[in-house]
């Protein structure tokens, strides 16, 4: 699984990241809340490793901020906190689990393990609104079940949407993905993508003002 993870105590955050390492996750570490929720907006994750009183962004805070923008991703939480206001408002905001520190390692892999089991099986057709789904197998666009002819460029740019369904997909990974890392303004992807946005019946297509576009989750 590639997770991230927020703990602002050194020692800790090490501790943590070399045994998941160790158990062949891939780990992004993260010591503020700020450069976490920064991370979040560029990247995909499996699951967040959260601790709740971190610096300039809480992991309350943060969880809340990315729900509004449509992110789920499992979530467990680890801290000294045991007010059962912050206990029940981790849960409230949809997290999977809760570690009290201090906590054996052992026991978030145990966690970890459950989350792992519990997981949906990817599906090869994702459902994209009420008429739209994609084939991933295929790289395909259906409408009702009915093949879409697409250009090259606006099926990578359905690729890319589809399979962040719920996430913000940026300019920047658009120009990778899309482009192939050409110089290209934001301009030019905004043109490409409304004139996509109109071949569609369906508004399945969002624009996320200042940040990208992004499919939700039907």
């Amino acid at each position: 699984m590639k997770i991230l993870l927020l703990e602002d105590e050194v020692m800790l955050n090490e501790s943590i990241g070399e045994f998941l390492e160790q158990n062949n996750h891939t780990v992004e570490s993260f010591f503020d809340g700020r450069k976490a929720y920064d991370a979040l907006l560029s990247s995909s994750y499996d699951l967040l490793i959260l601790d709740i009183n971190v610096p300039n962004i809480d992991g309350l805070t943060l969880l809340e901020k990315i729900h509004a923008l449509k992110i789920h991703t499992p979530t467990i939480y680890i801290s000294a906190l045991v007010d059962i206001e912050d206990i029940s408002r981790a849960y409230t905001l949809g997290c999977y689990d809760y570690l009290k520190k201090p906590f054996h390692l052992k026991e978030l892999s145990l966690k970890i393990d459950r989350i792992v089991l519990s997981s949906e099986t990817p599906r090869v057709h994702l459902r994209l609104s009420k008429n739209y789904s994609y084939d991933q197998e295929h790289s395909t666009l259906l409408f009702q079940g009915e093949t879409q002819v697409l250009s090259k460029r606006q099926s990578q740019i359905i690729d890319l949407l589809a399979r962040n369904r719920g996430r913000v997909v940026d300019f920047e990974q658009f120009r990778i993905y899309v482009w192939d890392e050409q110089i290209v303004d934001n301009a030019t992807i905004r043109a490409e993508i409304n004139r996509l946005k109109k071949f569609l019946q369906e508004n399945v297509i969002q624009n996320v003002r200042g940040m990208g576009y992004m499919i939700d989750k039907p």
